[in-house]
């Protein structure tokens, strides 16, 4: 998928457990892990707010668009970090 979820750099940066941010924000760790490992298909706004407000960050913070070859693995300089 194009679409990458950095929230483990912001949990790192908060210096923040998964447990931790699930209860803050008000979903399930596995919810939450889902969403971590890229493995959601969406996301709601008022979970992306809930997320922006317990980090202290913005939506950019948290994802990014990377650029796909065509067997969907990411290419060049906006691959990952």
């Amino acid at each position: 998928m194009p679409i990458a979820v950095d929230i483990d750099v912001m949990l790192a940066r908060r210096k923040m457990s998964v447990g931790e941010l699930a209860d803050r924000v008000g979903i399930t760790p596995a919810n939450l892990a889902v969403l971590k490992n890229g493995r959601a298909k969406a996301v709601r706004f008022t979970t992306l707010a809930a997320l922006c407000e317990v980090l202290e960050c913005q939506p950019g913070d948290l994802l990014r668009w990377e650029a796909e070859d065509a067997q969907g693995a990411p290419t060049g300089e906006f691959s990952r970090r």
